[in-house]
């Protein structure tokens, strides 16, 4: 069976726990690999290390920073058939879907290499009578996202290229039941040479996320997935004083107007409940219809 390994200060490591958790095909439900319920423990070794870390890394400048980015898209590009197939096996959306879903990943790392721009501040000279105003952006230190099952590629990628780039380490716990994206992912990054603690990476379940929300070295946490875990994520993270950003469920009605294109509206009406099997936060839910386009739809 296939182990998959933490990926815990640049190193490739098996967890110590003795549970295991099967990962599957949902097309076929062949076994693909063994995902591990990590020990709160060795999430707790991964951020002592990012914190460590941190210091030399946000000293490092923003146009050295983003260098591992750019070596990173390229990466990714040309590895795109293979984590877009890795996406199909693990999680059941189209080869065409997984492929669209790395695309906008890729756009997100793409968008992080232009930060020695986006992280500019501003200066103003006499904001008020003898006052000057100066404004930094900063690195928080150790910041961690918490990623579903839905998009196992394009999420992580709308976290980790912007901590990285702004200075931050970063933790990755991906959704343990697509482990073998992010393991791809995360093996594609460590070539480009990022220093190790800077980015790392721990599967598990509640009890590695409840850590990471514990953890005083934590500053910020941010989640996609369903509206409960959401609120519960949100909740922890702040009372322990943490920035949190939780992306919880949505619904998403579609009004059909009397003067619609029939044939357009019921295609796309189709494609957004239907596509990547409905598990998006953004599918079609409900169908609206105003006036006489009601039978007719």
């Amino acid at each position: 069976m296939n182990k998959i390994p933490n990926y815990i200060g640049g190193n490739w490591e098996l967890s110590a726990t003795s549970v295991w958790m099967d990962v599957v095909n949902p097309a076929t439900m062949e076994t693909l690999g063994s995902v591990p319920v990590s020990k709160s423990a060795e999430a707790g070794k991964a951020v002592e290390i990012a914190s460590r870390t941190f210091a030399g890394w946000r000293r490092t400048p923003v146009t050295e920073r983003v260098q591992f980015l750019f070596k990173f898209k390229s990466l990714l590009e040309d590895h795109r058939e293979e984590i877009a197939r890795t996406i199909t096996l693990e999680c059941g959306k189209t080869l065409t879907e997984a492929k669209g879903e790395l695309q906008r990943g890729i756009e997100n790392v793409e968008v992080a290499c232009g930060m020695p721009k986006l992280i500019q501040g501003y200066n103003n000279e006499d904001i008020a009578r003898g006052i000057d105003e100066h404004l930094f952006r900063q690195p928080l230190g150790v910041v961690t996202a918490i990623t579903p099952f839905n998009f196992p590629a394009m999420i992580p990628l709308w976290f980790l290229p912007y901590a990285v780039a702004t200075g931050n380490c970063f933790i990755l716990k991906p959704s343990e039941k697509v482990p073998l994206t992010a393991q791809k992912i995360m093996e594609l990054l460590d070539q480009t040479g990022l220093p190790a603690g800077v980015v790392q990476m721990i599967h598990g379940n509640k009890e590695v996320v409840d850590a990471l929300l514990d953890h005083r070295h934590v500053k910020a946490v941010s989640f996609v997935g369903s509206t409960p875990v959401a609120r519960y994520v949100y909740g922890r993270a702040t009372a322990h004083g943490k920035r949190a950003q939780c992306q919880g469920g949505a619904k998403n009605p579609i009004v059909i107007m009397p003067d619609a294109d029939l044939e357009t509206t019921v295609k796309i009406t189709a494609d957004s409940a239907f596509g990547c099997a409905g598990q998006r936060c953004l599918a079609a839910s409900t169908g609206i219809t105003v006036g006489d386009s009601h039978d007719p739809f």
